[in-house]
């Protein structure tokens, strides 16, 4: 598979997940009677169901006699889905969603969901009860974006890892011979001096080759490189050109932390947010920038349902750009004499009445779709790219409320 059609599927595959979960968030129960699960990929199977049989053993000490019945039928329903598994889960892991869910009128529905290898790997496995499902680890995972590597040093110790999404994860450390200021007896204050320099300069050769060495072979996968630490100690690694040259173009902010320990790596990613929130919107700013740019020549542009699905469906669109904020629904109809048009509507509302634009006849509906699902559907069939467009910036914003969410650039210009 090319890296273009890998890379729709996981735009198919986040979206996929981004609307279960949207679904499930909207779930209430009464009590602490819907149960979630997360089950990471090196998590035997029998041992979670040895768990939820514990679990279930134990709900009958419930007071409530609704809570109590509503509890073991999750988990009862949890352990029959359990069973489609062999001895490990797939890859990055499993959740389960079970409970009596709300349904209006004093009733319930029992609803029970399976999510398979989310978009990240399951860290650590989780039980929770409560009123509502949990859903915030894989909201955590649909909004990680980006790969940054993590320097923060001092004279004393440097630590190296990665921001990975918003997962830290350390990978290095080492600590310095640097003397201190004070010098011992018997040498000069010059000698002592250079000694000290040259103790310094080989540490931060020390700490620039740990960097290489983890950062070097991902350097075109990465979105950039911070570096924390006190002044003037990071700063003189940086003005120093310790760094590989083509790492040095890629730190794209410095910040002052006072730990250099694992736990400095946390700071750094904490005083950075400013600086990441900009990378994680930039890649979506220069799309809309070249499709504004592209609209304003009167070429190689499209937007708005219709015009971009014919130029989806004639191959000449490059790249799909769709809102994250998209909730929309097409309905296709057909009349008598055989006409086939599409209408997008809220997907909250029902389907409106149509007549046929070209004949005049009322139409029947004849199918609905999401909106996403039905455009991705064409793009992936013609190799075009999907973008998803945060609506975190102006230009996000006008996608979303001017351009109905849709919007294309064009391979070549068609007139459409």
């Amino acid at each position: 598979m090319s890296t273009d059609a890998e890379e729709m599927s996981e735009d198919r595959r986040k979206y996929e997940f981004r609307k279960v979960i949207e679904e499930l968030k909207e779930y209430e129960g009464s009590g602490t009677q819907l149960v979630t699960i997360y089950i990471p990929p090196d998590k035997q199977i029998s041992d979670v169901v040895a768990h939820v049989t514990q679990e279930h053993s134990e709900a009958s000490n419930i007071k409530s006699k609704q809570t109590r019945t509503n509890v073991q039928d999750a988990l009862t329903s949890i352990k029959d889905r359990l069973r489609y598994f062999d001895t490990f889960p797939p890859d990055n892991g499993i959740v389960i969603f079970s409970g009596a869910v709300d349904a209006g009128g004093g009733q319930t529905d029992m609803v029970t969901r399976t999510l398979e290898s989310p978009p990240e790997p399951i860290q650590s496995f989780r039980y929770h009860c409560d009123s509502n499902f949990l859903t915030q680890p894989l909201e955590d995972m649909l909004t990680d974006k980006g790969l940054f590597g993590l320097i923060v040093l001092d004279r004393r110790e440097a630590n190296v890892g990665w921001l990975k999404g918003k997962r830290v994860e350390p990978v290095k450390s080492a600590s310095s011979l640097v003397p201190g200021k004070q010098r011992k007896g018997g040498q000069s204050a010059q000698r002592f001096a250079r000694l000290r320099l040259e103790a310094i300069d080989n540490f931060y050769q020390e700490i620039a080759g740990m960097a290489d060495d983890l950062f070097v072979p991902k350097r075109h996968e990465m979105d950039g490189i911070l570096v924390g630490g006190p002044s003037p100690t990071k700063d003189e690694f940086l003005d120093g050109d310790y760094l590989h040259h083509e790492l040095g173009d890629l730190v794209v902010g410095k910040f002052d932390v006072s730990y250099t320990d694992e736990s400095g790596l946390h700071d750094l990613v904490d005083s950075a947010q400013e600086v990441l929130a900009d990378q994680e919107v930039m890649k979506d700013k220069a799309e809309m920038e070249e499709f504004f740019e592209n609209l304003h020549t009167g070429e190689e542009a499209t937007y708005g349902f219709g015009p971009t699905r014919k130029n989806l469906m004639m191959g000449s669109v490059d790249r799909l750009l769709l809102s994250e904020d998209l909730r929309s629904d097409v309905v296709i109809y057909e009349c008598p004499n055989g006409h086939e048009e599409y209408e997008v509507v809220d997907s909250r509302h029902g389907d409106p009445d149509h007549v046929c634009s070209e004949c005049g006849e009322e139409a029947e509906k004849v199918d609905r779709d999401d909106v996403i699902d039905h455009l991705m559907s064409i793009a992936e069939q013609r190799g075009t790219e999907t973008k998803f467009i945060s609506t975190d910036f102006e230009k996000g914003e006008q996608l979303h409320d001017a351009f109905g969410g849709i919007a294309g650039i064009l391979r070549y210009s068609t007139g459409v």
